[in-house]
């Protein structure tokens, strides 16, 4: 009979606390790391017989000839314009770790939109590192996880193997798709530790990396990089243009499919709604770009209503604010209110043709060298000058403006970037966000609303628990801009039209 190896509980607790402390610190190959194994397993032991049967009788699975992805001339354009903003300095850019969501089970892994935008990569613990060269420049290179190592049984034993999760691409598959170098990741944090000289990093992604480079870096000089790589996104190049297209296009899709099934919503409740939704966005899609928002009723005056366990009431609206996020992680964002039976009430009308009259004028006011908040503004002005027509706030319109009375119901600015990020750019400088002129290639969105809260005895009780938002994706054009997601109907007699074809 052959040897069995017999882990005890405490081994495998030590082993744990040891691969934990390897990993912040940085590199060991996995050939030496003790394989993480699952507290009350109902296999203790591996004999030397499986052992041996598992690392044997495998079909070699490597690819050769494989194209680069097709972002990736892009990512290397960009790549060149962080080179040339940091000449001499190491630059850090992790993907990011798993997250756990509840015990031993993780979030679905999403890699950091820097690590993204610059390589056209998604995997998990990957880094990528901007080496300066003599000459001026600098080299990049994609750390990666290689394949799963067969010797010592990681690929099956690991909970994070290739038997487990599926299979990944080798380090070379790797570089031929994405037209980099590329090493194992397991020794980049000892070799950024031996690094000399001025180094920046994306923070907040990978407490290992940041650990081998603490003596290294400045909460400033990381800040500047941060900046600096969400300004690198203000401008979408052809690529990403295409790809926000595609998100609002299935998002188009998907706001059909909710349409249509509104009925088995009020036999259950906004989740129905939401599931639709989502399923559109898993099948054209990698996912949502953000929690949906399925807000039925006086749920569609609280802005970030994504509990969605409400009921669905004929004669109440839906304030549906949802977007697909592409494969390649770039998302829509789209927004439209609409009548749960098909047709508005005549206050509901009112409402809902204030905020498109608003967010006409936001759009109209979307073109190049117009100032960031000219949209913002001229939105603002029609929805005040509806709250004085209606006798909701005293006049005159200036005087609203300028005390932002009307803000008690539009409560949020009109627009943000949109892009890899729902709110894309955040951490731009003020300068070149809020206060910059529009430039052709910059995508923004356009969300008037009105929110009249159902507590809000400032208003007629017919106002209160009616909240309307409506909210397109608009890319700036040399000329003007253009509507990314004018698939969707927006005037609530077409609003009405099209509902009604749908459930026909």
């Amino acid at each position: 009979m052959g040897r069995k190896v017999h882990l005890r509980r405490q081994d495998v607790a030590e082993a744990q606390e040891k691969q934990d402390a390897q990993d912040a610190q940085g590199g060991q190959d996995t050939q030496d790391k003790p394989i993480k194994q699952r507290k009350n397993g109902l296999y203790p032991a591996v004999s030397d017989e499986l052992a041996a049967v598992m690392k044997s009788g495998w079909a070699d699975t490597e690819r050769a000839g494989l194209q680069p992805v097709p972002q990736a001339s892009y990512a290397a354009a960009r790549r060149a314009a962080l080179s040339a903003r940091f000449p001499g300095e190491r630059i850090v850019v992790p993907a990011g770790k798993l997250r756990t969501r509840s015990n031993d089970t993780e979030y679905p892994f999403r890699a950091s939109t820097e690590y993204v935008h610059l390589t056209g990569d998604q995997t998990q613990d990957a880094v990528l590192v901007l080496e300066p060269l003599p000459g001026g420049g600098h080299e990049a290179t994609a750390y990666l996880l290689p394949r799963s190592n067969r010797e010592n049984g990681e690929f099956w034993l690991d909970g994070q193997g290739e038997l487990w999760v599926g299979r990944r691409n080798s380090l070379t598959e790797a570089e031929q798709l994405l037209g980099l170098p590329c090493k194992d990741v397991r020794k980049a944090a000892d070799e950024l530790r031996e690094a000399t000289g001025p180094v920046r990093v994306v923070r907040g992604h990978d407490a290992g990396v940041e650990a081998a480079l603490t003596d290294k870096v400045t909460v400033e000089r990381d800040a500047e990089l941060k900046s600096f790589l969400s300004e690198l996104r203000l401008i979408k190049d052809e690529f990403e243009i295409g790809e926000l297209q595609k998100a609002c296009d299935s998002t188009a899709r998907g706001f059909e499919d909710v349409v249509k099934v509104l009925d088995r919503a009020e036999a259950t409740s906004e989740r129905y709604i939401e599931g639709t939704f989502f399923l559109r966005a898993r099948v054209e899609g990698n996912d949502v770009g953000y929690g949906s928002i399925c807000a039925a009723g006086p749920h569609a005056t609280t802005l970030h209503w994504v509990r969605n366990d409400g009921p669905v009431r004929s004669g109440d609206l839906l304030l549906l604010d949802a977007g697909v996020e592409t494969d390649t992680l770039y998302t829509a964002d789209v927004t439209r209110t609409l009548p749960i039976n098909g047709t508005f009430t005549p206050l509901q009308r009112t409402v809902y043709d204030a905020v498109h009259e608003a967010q006409q004028a936001g759009i109209q006011a979307v073109k190049p060298g117009a100032a960031y908040r000219d949209f913002h503004e001229a939105a603002q002005r029609v929805l005040a000058e509806k709250l004085v027509e209606w006798g909701l706030v005293e006049g005159p319109v200036e005087r609203v403006l300028e005390l932002a009375l009307q803000r008690r119901w539009t409560l949020h600015g009109t627009g943000h970037m949109l892009g890899l990020d729902v709110h894309d750019c955040a951490q731009a400088r003020t300068e070149a966000y809020v206060d910059c002129t529009l430039e052709p290639g910059m995508v923004l969105t356009v969300e008037p609303g009105l929110y009249f809260q159902a507590d809000d005895l400032t208003v007629p009780e017919e106002y209160r628990g009616i909240g309307v938002r409506i909210e397109d994706d608009i890319l700036v054009t040399e000329d003007g801009n253009r509507n990314l997601s004018a698939g969707l109907p927006r005037t609530s007699g077409d609003v009405e039209a099209w509902m009604a074809a749908l459930r026909s």
